[in-house]
């Protein structure tokens, strides 16, 4: 893979100067209140030091461990397209319940449930009762993207938390497959009121963390998902990657490949690999050559400002997708259960 100057940045460093803006977020320019019921201003009185408490927690975990914000991000990602974004990915089964929507085989490799938590128990020390886990995991998704080099985004806050989590099948039928096209992924990401840019830019996310090879192996089960705009070469450099297995073997659950070349950085090299045919998955090398989404993967990959923007868009809607405001919810004093 072709080398940017970005690599040669250094993540700490940015993570430090990312810290000292991010409390410039929000400011009396912003909408009060989105459409879903939200409001940019929701803890202003109640909890003040919310996001100032959001952040401290995470960073020194970032610190410590590089792969977080990664690892948050999609924790977002999966809770909001289950059910909406409800905090119910944190829950534990209760009563009769065996299994939840964590169950799930595509849920494989959730992590940092255990840091929402923590997070969690620091706000309830400052405002008991006051912020939902909904809203911690936004606020630990929206400080992921920041403290990795990515755009600072203002968030509309005020969600409640469900009282239940769906069923691992409900989670089964709702998140996409490894093996996602291009149209599985438009419909998917207009179902959230995205356009085909800013769909095309919350795949973007893709830019930090890495694929595990039972989802590269899955791919290579069908011919059609290989033929699409992939590099031989990068193929090669996959199959020698990801073990010979089974998709669902130990090893090839145990086993990841980066998902680009800076890969604990929140840039646009990910664009680069989608044109060049270097995705780990289906859906990141036909981006890069369908003509619906090509042009805008070109354009994220020479205007990285351009790209920060279109994200930002997309995941203030992401994150509103769905939400419980007022009566329809609660706010659990503990994430994993309901009080």
């Amino acid at each position: 893979m072709k080398p940017k100057s970005k690599v040669a940045e250094s993540a700490a460093a940015s993570c430090f100067l990312v810290i000292s803006l991010l409390c410039s977020c929000v400011n009396g320019d912003q909408m009060e209140t989105n459409n879903e019921g939200l409001s940019y201003r929701y803890y202003e009185k109640t909890c003040p030091k919310v996001e100032e408490i959001v952040r401290s927690s995470f960073s020194s975990m970032f610190i410590l461990d590089p792969t977080s914000p990664a690892a948050l991000l999609r924790l977002m990602f999966h809770d909001c397209q289950v059910q909406g974004c409800d905090a119910s990915i944190l829950l534990e089964p209760s009563g009769d319940q065996q299994f939840t929507e964590l169950d799930s085989a595509k849920n494989f490799g959730i992590r940092k449930r255990d840091l929402i938590g923590s997070i969690k128990t620091s706000l309830e020390l400052e405002c008991p009762k006051q912020v939902s886990c909904s809203d911690v995991i936004i606020l630990a998704a929206r400080d992921a993207v920041a403290l990795t080099g990515g755009p600072l985004i203002a968030v509309p806050l005020g969600r409640k938390d469900s009282l239940s989590t769906p069923s691992k099948h409900v989670a089964d039928s709702e998140l996409p497959p490894s093996t996602a096209d291009v149209d599985t992924t438009l419909n998917l990401f207009a179902s959230k009121g995205m356009t085909i840019e800013e769909s095309v830019a919350i795949m973007g996310a893709h830019t930090i963390g890495v694929t595990h090879c039972n989802n590269v192996l899955s791919r290579f089960d069908n011919a059609n998902a290989t033929s699409e705009n992939m590099d031989p070469r990068f193929q090669i450099f996959l199959r020698v990657a990801c073990p010979e297995f089974s998709p669902t073997s130990q090893a090839a659950e145990a086993t990841f490949v980066p998902n680009d070349q800076t890969s604990v950085i929140f840039d646009t090299a990910y664009y680069d690999d989608a044109i060049a045919g270097r995705g780990n998955l289906r859906i990141d090398s036909e981006i890069g050559a369908d003509p619906r989404t090509r042009p805008f993967v070109e354009a994220f990959a020479a205007d990285q400002d351009r790209f920060f923007n279109a994200f930002s868009s997309a995941f203030v809607k992401l994150s509103s997708y769905k939400v419980l405001t007022g009566s329809e919810g609660v706010v659990r004093s503990v994430c994993d259960k309901v009080d």
